[in-house]
């Protein structure tokens, strides 16, 4: 095991202060996921993009990690269209990809001496799971077009916080608690609070400096809730968040009454469709 890793503190001054630490900070992985590429690297003549996709679709972590690589090298005036982890693989290339990620430092090393910590992230993990499935049922009843992109923006969605709980674990760990103490703050209130920003800017922000694809960045935009792929994403983000302890949550109403209006069905067809979603995991 690693010796224990620093962490930060003290919240950083702003917005600015924020994008220039996680624009050089290093993303670690789940363990099984690092454990699983090193299983493929040991064999690497045989596996593709099919193959490489199967492991890193399951960690929004590694996924990010890849994402913001392929934008890194993409020249600044070309079209941003890689949507999936497979065409981001195939563009990279398998040797190429194994050459650029080695063995890859993991969340339960860097949080070995944090617990709690791991704890709430690895809750996080889960919860960008259940948006994934959600928002994905949405898209396809839908019949959006986009119905992949809609789903990684929805696994993507709270990876500002995911590299927090990495980075900073005392300062997510006190949001956390401050939520539980008083449910009805808001996050974002408690955000600025705790951190000097609201980590939806930070996540949009990390975005377009890594120049991930513009359609996911556009509809990981909650700011323009009106947009039918946008709203997409955030109704199954808060329904991830609101049954993540069950299904008896006070939000959970208002939230079927919304997915109901997007879906154009009855609150009553919408509850037993999200049910049906949740009984597929």
């Amino acid at each position: 095991m690693s010796a224990p890793h620093v962490h930060l503190t003290d919240p950083l001054s702003g917005l600015a202060a924020w994008l220039s630490y996680f624009r050089s900070a290093e993303i670690p992985v789940l363990a099984e996921t690092a454990e699983a590429l090193e299983a493929l690297r040991a064999r690497e003549d045989d596996v593709d993009a099919s193959m490489l996709s199967s492991v890193i679709q399951n960690d929004p972590l590694m996924t990010l990690k890849l994402l913001a690589h392929v934008g890194s090298k993409r020249r600044p005036d070309a079209a941003t269209g890689t949507e999936t982890i497979t065409s981001a693989l195939v563009m990279m290339g398998i040797s190429p990809f194994f050459q650029h990620f080695g063995a890859q430092p993991t969340v339960e090393d860097r949080l070995q001496d944090q617990p709690l910590a791991l704890e709430g992230l690895l809750d996080l993990l889960k919860r960008a799971e259940r948006a994934r499935l959600f928002a994905l049922g949405f898209a396809v009843h839908r019949a959006d077009l986009d119905a992949g992109a809609i789903q990684l923006a929805a696994f993507l969605h709270d990876f500002a916080e995911m590299l927090l709980w990495c980075h900073a674990p005392a300062l997510a760990l006190k949001m956390s608690e401050a939520q539980r103490v008083d449910p009805t703050l808001r996050s974002a209130s408690i955000q600025r609070s705790v951190l000097n920003i609201e980590l939806d800017d930070l996540r949009q922000a990390l975005m377009q400096d890594w120049r991930l694809p513009e359609l996911l960045v556009h509809i990981s935009d909650g700011k323009h809730p009106d947009h039918p792929s946008v709203r997409n994403v955030l109704l199954a983000v808060r329904l991830a968040r609101h049954t993540m302890l069950g299904w008896d949550n006070a939000a959970l109403p208002d939230d079927i009454d919304d997915i109901a209006s997007l879906l154009n069905v009855s609150p009553r067809i919408a509850l037993a469709f999200v049910h049906k979603i949740d009984q597929s995991e």
